[in-house]
């Protein structure tokens, strides 16, 4: 059997266009400690998780389809509570966006977080509650729960 790459489906009452925009507000529904920007082709971003810097995710918009796609590319990090410390690099994040009558779906897909990898079954429960709670509660009611 082949992996998968994490993969979860958000209904959201929100429009396309209102759903990208909110997406790229990543830090107020994932984390408040970013910087950097996610709006544009080739923007550039960080996420922490700490405050000393150590624990971070760098970021590239690598791809982008006003109201169907963006595409967020790994280009750099540091997860000390895994032995690959690198284990992200080269992976990307997915948001597919597509309208169905008056609701919007998102397909998210971390294309690389696959069962069987050390952070699989951690990032696995991070990104449900980002992605199924967080995001969707910011896109429906207009405010996140952001760590």
């Amino acid at each position: 059997m082949k992996n998968k790459n994490y993969h979860r489906t958000i209904t959201v009452n929100a429009s396309p266009d209102e759903a990208m925009k909110k997406i790229s507000k990543v830090n107020l529904w994932w984390k408040k400690d970013f910087s950097g920007s996610a709006e544009k082709l080739n923007d550039k971003f960080t996420v922490l998780f700490d405050k000393e810097g150590i624990a971070f995710v760098n970021f590239r918009v690598s791809e982008l389809e006003p109201n169907k796609k963006v595409v967020w590319e790994v280009t750099d990090c540091s997860l000390p509570w895994l032995n690959d410390k690198k284990e992200w690099n080269d992976t990307e994040v997915t948001f597919e966006i597509s309208s169905v009558n008056d609701q919007t779906h998102i397909d998210f897909i971390h294309i690389g977080l696959v069962p069987g990898i050390e952070c699989y079954e951690v990032c696995e429960k991070g990104w449900d509650g980002h992605v199924t709670n967080s995001l969707v509660k910011f896109m429906n009611e207009g405010v996140g729960l952001p760590q």
